[in-house]
């Protein structure tokens, strides 16, 4: 699976606002999107359908919820943002209950009028970590639109039998000799740029100006000796474990904690220039005509039962913003709970967040989103 299940967007992305985003993704995936039926067969009073990344359908996952409420949750899976746009823009009214996107792209879909207003009083937001209790880009014009699930950062994932812990210090590492033509990318502009962005030396690293931009242009370029591949979702899995990557920027835990699982050499870093927050958040689609069955189900998502569940999906680990969710991880599954660094007694993932080391993925703000994804094309095709 690719990041980009459509490979190159661009095209149709003519100048994009958010607006202009989400019709030519649209056009673009429209034969993509038609494969999923009509919204009739769909929208079966006992189905909940959720448009979601990888594995959130997993039954370790919403079987509580199928059981309590006596109904089936159908996932439809996509890989990235862009495809995520062209599947809500295509496919007919009511084909999804709950879209669960990420952050960056929330306030497209406000934009886009394809996602509802939510009360935050009906979400247990005060259970969550304080930085997550009103995280920005889930907010428009001071009304709610999504609520956080799961988090991670992105840094650099290496072979820890190829790279020694001073080697990732910085992301300098992707210079190093030692990993001359081993060095991977998610084939993905946002997550490798964000952190090359760091490395320049941008305290906003998506929000930078013409000049900024074109330095971060010629830091990506200067990798091109270094690089084995793009790769896949799945793919980097397969290029760690084999060691044809040693080391992939704009990656984190979310890849290394079920390689080691498996006992490969891998590890994560937060390097010292900081590293780059993805959040998956889940909304309430409009034209869903169970919005109160959508609602309970991101209320079980929220809730500590669905949090300790989702952090340990199968199909990914991440982290996960409810305290109480980490104190139910604390109680039975106190192991897991060391491996994402959740714990309450010893240094944890938010630590990086209160030190300032962790910068919240966006969408470009100064260029388009067509300049960035141009550059990556070109850096691809050298």
């Amino acid at each position: 699976m690719s990041r980009f299940l459509i490979r190159d967007p661009r095209e149709l992305l003519l100048r994009p606002t958010r607006r202009t985003v989400l019709q030519g993704a649209g056009a673009l995936a429209g034969a993509t999107a038609l494969g999923l039926g009509t919204g009739a067969s769909m929208a079966q009073d006992n189905v909940l359908n959720i448009l979601t990344w990888p594995g959130h359908g997993d039954p370790a996952f919403v079987k509580p919820f199928e059981d309590a409420h006596g109904v089936k949750v159908v996932a439809k899976e996509y890989v990235g943002g862009e495809p995520m746009l062209a599947l809500m823009n295509q496919s007919p009214p009511g084909s999804f209950d709950v879209v669960l996107a990420d952050a960056e792209y929330i306030g497209m879909l406000q934009d886009g009028g394809f996602i509802d207003a939510l009360d935050p009083a009906d979400y247990p937001l005060a259970d969550y970590w304080p930085e997550f209790q009103k995280f920005p880009l889930h907010w428009v014009n001071d009304e709610l639109y999504s609520v956080m699930i799961r988090f991670g950062y992105l840094g650099l994932a290496y072979r820890t039998d190829m790279l020694a812990p001073e080697d990732v210090a910085s992301y300098e590492a992707l210079w190093n000799e030692k990993v001359k033509g081993k060095v991977g990318f998610f084939d993905w502009y946002l997550p490798t740029m964000g952190c090359l962005s760091l490395y320049d030396g941008n305290a906003s690293p998506f929000d930078i100006d013409d000049t900024a931009y074109e330095k971060l242009s010629e830091t990506l370029f200067s990798l091109r000796p270094q690089t084995s591949g793009f790769y896949s979702m799945a793919d980097q899995f397969a290029m760690l474990t084999n060691g044809t990557a040693a080391v992939i920027p704009g990656i984190g835990d979310w890849v290394v904690l079920l390689l080691q699982n498996e006992g490969v050499p891998v590890d994560a870093v937060v390097p010292e220039q900081g590293g780059i927050q993805w959040t998956e958040s889940m909304s309430i689609v409009s034209s869903s005509t169970k919005k109160d069955l959508a609602k309970a189900f991101i209320q079980y998502a929220s809730s500590p039962e669905g949090q300790f569940r989702s952090a340990r999906l199968p199909a990914y680990w991440a982290s996960i913003p409810n305290k109480k969710g980490w104190e139910m991880m604390n109680a039975e599954a106190p192991e897991d709970a060391v491996k994402l660094r959740h714990t309450f007694d010893a240094r944890n993932v938010m630590d990086e967040y209160k030190e300032g080391k962790i910068h919240i993925r966006q969408t470009p703000v100064q260029q388009d989103i067509e300049t960035w994804n141009d550059t990556w094309s070109e850096f691809k095709a050298m």
